[in-house]
Protein backbone atom coordinates (compact mmCIF):
# COMPACT_ATOMS: atom_id res chain seq x y z
CA UNK A 1 0.00 0.00 0.00
CA UNK A 2 1.57 3.15 -1.31
CA UNK A 3 0.56 6.61 0.57
CA UNK A 4 0.69 9.91 -1.41
CA UNK A 5 0.86 13.20 0.75
CA UNK A 6 -1.05 16.07 -0.03
CA UNK A 7 0.30 19.19 -0.21
CA UNK A 8 -1.88 21.73 1.61
CA UNK A 9 -3.69 24.41 0.02
CA UNK A 10 -5.32 26.24 2.98
CA UNK A 11 -4.79 26.01 6.81
CA UNK A 12 -6.60 22.64 7.15
CA UNK A 13 -4.87 19.49 8.03
CA UNK A 14 -2.69 17.50 5.69
CA UNK A 15 -4.40 14.03 4.86
CA UNK A 16 -2.88 11.02 3.14
CA UNK A 17 -4.70 10.19 0.79
CA UNK A 18 -4.37 6.55 -1.44
CA UNK A 19 -3.16 6.52 -4.78
CA UNK A 20 -5.71 3.78 -5.87
CA UNK A 21 -8.67 4.32 -3.96
CA UNK A 22 -11.65 0.93 -3.79
CA UNK A 23 -15.25 2.10 -3.45
CA UNK A 24 -15.03 -0.01 0.23
CA UNK A 25 -11.94 2.16 1.79
CA UNK A 26 -13.59 5.47 -0.03
CA UNK A 27 -16.60 5.04 2.11
CA UNK A 28 -14.21 4.24 5.24
CA UNK A 29 -12.08 7.24 4.71
CA UNK A 30 -14.99 10.11 4.03
CA UNK A 31 -16.94 8.27 7.68
CA UNK A 32 -13.42 8.93 9.15
CA UNK A 33 -13.69 13.03 8.22
CA UNK A 34 -17.38 12.78 8.70
CA UNK A 35 -16.65 12.01 12.28
CA UNK A 36 -13.34 14.27 12.77
CA UNK A 37 -15.78 17.18 12.03
CA UNK A 38 -13.48 19.75 13.55
CA UNK A 39 -12.63 23.39 10.83
CA UNK A 40 -8.85 23.93 10.13
CA UNK A 41 -8.82 26.72 13.02
CA UNK A 42 -10.28 24.15 15.75
CA UNK A 43 -7.73 20.97 14.04
CA UNK A 44 -4.74 23.61 14.56
CA UNK A 45 -6.02 24.48 18.02
CA UNK A 46 -7.42 27.94 17.42
CA UNK A 47 -10.80 28.53 18.49
CA UNK A 48 -13.49 29.07 15.47
CA UNK A 49 -14.38 32.42 14.80
CA UNK A 50 -17.39 33.41 16.31
CA UNK A 51 -20.08 36.53 16.23
CA UNK A 52 -19.21 38.60 19.80
CA UNK A 53 -22.14 38.34 22.39
CA UNK A 54 -21.74 42.26 22.18
CA UNK A 55 -21.64 45.12 19.59
CA UNK A 56 -20.61 48.37 20.30
CA UNK A 57 -22.49 50.82 17.91
CA UNK A 58 -20.80 54.69 17.09
CA UNK A 59 -22.89 56.74 15.53
CA UNK A 60 -20.80 58.97 13.60
CA UNK A 61 -23.01 60.47 10.59
CA UNK A 62 -24.95 64.21 11.38
CA UNK A 63 -28.05 62.64 11.78
CA UNK A 64 -29.97 60.43 14.81
CA UNK A 65 -29.71 56.93 14.50
CA UNK A 66 -33.71 56.31 14.86
CA UNK A 67 -33.43 52.32 14.34
CA UNK A 68 -30.72 49.62 14.01
CA UNK A 69 -31.32 46.08 13.55
CA UNK A 70 -29.23 42.48 13.34
CA UNK A 71 -30.61 39.32 12.36
CA UNK A 72 -29.31 36.33 11.07
CA UNK A 73 -29.36 35.05 7.47
CA UNK A 74 -30.43 32.52 5.63
CA UNK A 75 -34.20 30.99 5.24
CA UNK A 76 -35.18 31.47 8.55
CA UNK A 77 -33.64 35.08 9.64
CA UNK A 78 -33.80 35.61 13.73
CA UNK A 79 -33.28 39.05 15.26
CA UNK A 80 -30.56 39.08 17.42
CA UNK A 81 -29.97 42.73 18.44
CA UNK A 82 -32.18 45.75 18.15
CA UNK A 83 -31.25 49.23 18.98
CA UNK A 84 -34.45 50.47 21.62
CA UNK A 85 -34.07 54.14 21.26
CA UNK A 86 -32.37 56.85 19.14
CA UNK A 87 -29.02 56.97 18.89
CA UNK A 88 -27.88 60.58 18.68
CA UNK A 89 -24.93 62.06 16.62
CA UNK A 90 -21.56 61.35 17.63
CA UNK A 91 -22.44 58.89 20.31
CA UNK A 92 -21.65 55.04 21.19
CA UNK A 93 -24.22 52.17 22.52
CA UNK A 94 -23.42 48.86 23.63
CA UNK A 95 -25.56 46.42 22.05
CA UNK A 96 -25.99 42.71 23.47
CA UNK A 97 -26.91 39.76 20.59
CA UNK A 98 -29.11 37.36 21.41
CA UNK A 99 -27.16 34.15 20.39
CA UNK A 100 -26.21 35.00 17.52
CA UNK A 101 -24.57 31.96 15.58
CA UNK A 102 -22.90 32.22 12.12
CA UNK A 103 -20.72 34.79 11.03
CA UNK A 104 -22.98 36.12 8.52
CA UNK A 105 -25.53 38.87 9.96
CA UNK A 106 -28.51 41.17 7.93
CA UNK A 107 -27.93 44.46 9.27
CA UNK A 108 -30.30 47.35 8.96
CA UNK A 109 -29.72 51.34 10.02
CA UNK A 110 -32.26 54.15 9.82
CA UNK A 111 -31.54 57.71 10.55
CA UNK A 112 -33.96 60.40 10.88
CA UNK A 113 -32.94 62.39 7.60
CA UNK A 114 -35.07 59.61 5.65
CA UNK A 115 -31.69 57.70 5.13
CA UNK A 116 -31.55 53.43 4.78
CA UNK A 117 -28.49 51.31 5.06
CA UNK A 118 -28.11 48.00 4.95
CA UNK A 119 -26.12 45.24 4.74
CA UNK A 120 -27.09 41.48 3.47
CA UNK A 121 -24.14 39.86 4.43
CA UNK A 122 -22.11 41.66 7.01
CA UNK A 123 -19.62 39.44 8.42
CA UNK A 124 -19.42 40.47 12.39
CA UNK A 125 -17.13 37.53 13.55
CA UNK A 126 -13.98 38.98 14.89
CA UNK A 127 -15.76 42.43 15.42
CA UNK A 128 -16.30 44.53 18.63
CA UNK A 129 -17.93 47.81 17.04
CA UNK A 130 -19.78 48.96 13.94
CA UNK A 131 -18.76 52.47 12.63
CA UNK A 132 -22.08 54.33 10.59
CA UNK A 133 -20.31 57.01 8.68
CA UNK A 134 -21.94 59.43 5.74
Amino acid sequence: MRLVSLKPVSPMPVFCVRQRRRAAGLAAGLATLVMLGASGAEAQGRPAAKAPAELTVINARTATLTAFEIATTGDQPRLVGKLTKPLAPGKSVKLKLNKPTGCSFFVLARFDDETDSDSESANLCGEKQIRLTD
